[in-house]
C-alpha cells in the first residue's frame, strides 16, 4: 500500500499539469493512468492551437493566463519550442458578419492582433477557397500551433524530477475511505491511499465520481473526427494558417504538405476508445470540397478523439460540495491543451489552500466561474 498527499486519476494533460504544479508546491503526488501510457485518449488526439480568442470566456481568460508559461517554460521543460507560428483565419458566411465583428472587437481589446480580410484578400492567402461562401474573414496572426507531445511530456518529466510517480495500467476498481483517507484499489490489486483525490479522468470523470460515492456532474463525451487529405501537386499549402468557419462546421490546416481536416463534430457518445465513423469521414470530405476547389478521391488516415463537456460548456476545477477532499478537474472540452498551464497552476493553488493565483485574479478569474455548484452547471443554461 502506497500513500501520497494527493492521488490524481488520469494522466492526460489536465492531470499531469496539475501534478507538476502540486509537486512543485511540495506535495507528494501519485498519478494513476489506466492506459499503457499517459495521454492515449483526448490529449494524444488533439490538433491543438493556441488562441486567446478561442472558446468560452473562462477559457479565453485561462488561455491568456497560460501565455507566459508557453513562451518561457521552465528550464529543461522541452528541447523544442512549445508554440510555433500558425495563425488562424475565421470565415463568416453571409449573415454572420455581426458575430465576427464582435469577436474582432473583444479580441483586439484583449491584445490579439486581428486583420480583417475581404473575400478577395482571403483568396490571395488561401487560393483554393470558394469565396462565394464567405462574406468576410478575420486573420488572427498571432495564433500558434501547440506541440502537444512536448507540452504533455514536459509536464511528465518535470513532475517525475520533482519526485512524483506515474502508475500506468492503473484501471481503478474501487474508491473508498478508511481512517479518513482515500483508498483506491486497482483492478490488478494494487492499493493506493491519499488525503485528496483529484478527478482528472476526462470522459470517465462521472464514472470515477460514482465509484467514490460522489454525485456525478453530468459530463458528456463528444466525438470529434479528423481526416488527412492529399492536395494536388499545384497546390502549395505550406505556410497557410488554419482556416475555420465561424459556425464551427469545418476547419483545416496544412500538416507536412497535406491538409488535416475536421468537420468540428461534437457527437455525444459513451466514454470509450473512440474511432472515426465512415459517415463523419464522408461529411468531412464533402464539406472540404464544398468550401474549396480541392478534389478528394480518397481520404487518407483518419482518427477521432473525445472532447468532454459539462452542461454549460465550461470546465470545473473545484472541490466537490459534499466532500472537500475530492477535487473535480474535468470538462475542458476541446480547450484543455491551450489552457493546461493555467488550469494546472490554478488547481494546485486551490488544492493547497492558496486561493486563486494573483495573476489570474487580475484577469478576472474567480472560483465561482469554475465551481462545481455554479448555477449554469446545475441548470444547463
Amino acid at each position: 500500500m502506497t500513500h501520497s498527499d494527493i492521488l490524481i486519476i488520469g494522466g492526460g494533460i489536465a492531470g499531469m499539469s496539475a501534478a507538476f504544479f502540486l509537486a512543485k508546491a511540495g506535495k507528494s503526488v501519485t498519478v494513476l493512468e489506466r492506459e499503457d501510457q499517459p495521454g492515449y485518449h483526448s490529449t494524444g488526439r488533439s490538433a491543438a492551437l493556441y488562441s486567446e480568442t478561442y472558446g468560452p470566456k473562462i477559457i479565453r481568460k485561462m488561455s491568456t493566463a497560460s501565455r507566459s508559461f508557453f513562451m518561457t517554460p521552465p528550464d529543461g521543460f522541452s528541447e523544442n519550442p512549445i508554440l510555433t507560428p500558425r495563425g488562424i483565419i475565421m470565415t463568416a458566411a453571409p449573415g454572420e458578419e455581426a458575430e465576427l465583428d464582435a469577436i474582432l472587437t473583444e479580441g483586439r481589446a484583449n491584445g490579439a492582433n486581428f486583420v480583417e480580410l475581404t473575400p478577395e484578400q482571403l483568396k490571395e492567402i488561401i487560393p483554393v477557397i470558394h469565396t462565394e461562401h464567405v462574406a468576410k474573414a478575420a486573420y488572427e496572426t498571432d495564433a500558434m500551433d501547440i506541440d502537444v507531445h512536448a507540452l504533455h511530456w514536459g509536464f511528465i518529466r518535470q513532475f517525475k524530477a520533482l519526485g512524483g510517480s506515474v502508475v500506468t495500467k492503473a484501471d481503478v476498481s474501487t474508491i473508498g475511505k478508511a481512517d479518513g483517507k482515500w483508498q483506491i484499489t486497482l483492478a490488478k490489486g494494487d492499493v493506493f491511499t491519499g488525503d485528496i483525490v483529484v478527478n482528472a479522468a476526462g470522459a470517465w470523470a462521472d464514472d470515477i465520481a460514482t465509484k467514490a460515492g460522489i454525485k456525478p456532474l453530468g459530463i458528456v463525451p463528444k466525438r470529434r473526427t479528423a481526416v488527412m487529405v492529399d492536395v494536388p501537386a499545384d497546390v502549395k499549402p505550406h505556410g497557410w494558417p488554419l482556416v475555420a468557419s465561424l459556425d464551427e462546421t469545418l476547419y483545416f490546416k496544412e500538416d507536412a504538405g497535406r491538409l488535416l481536416v475536421s468537420p468540428a463534430d461534437t457527437t455525444p457518445t459513451e466514454p470509450h476508445d473512440v474511432q472515426p465513423e465512415e459517415l463523419d469521414i464522408a461529411i468531412t470530405i464533402d464539406r472540404l470540397m464544398t468550401a474549396t476547389s480541392i478534389e478528394v478521391r480518397r481520404p487518407g488516415e483518419s482518427w477521432a478523439g473525445l472532447r468532454s463537456f459539462f452542461a454549460d460548456g465550461d470546465p470545473v476545477s473545484s472541490f466537490d460540495p459534499a466532500d472537500d477532499s475530492f477535487y473535480w478537474l474535468a470538462g475542458q472540452g476541446g480547450y484543455g491543451i491551450q489552457t493546461a498551464p493555467a488550469m494546472g497552476e490554478y488547481a494546485a493553488s486551490i488544492i493547497t489552500g492558496n486561493g486563486v493565483p494573483a495573476q489570474m485574479e487580475k484577469l478576472g478569474i474567480t472560483t465561482d466561474a469554475l465551481s462545481a455548484t455554479r448555477p449554469t452547471l446545475v441548470s444547463g443554461k
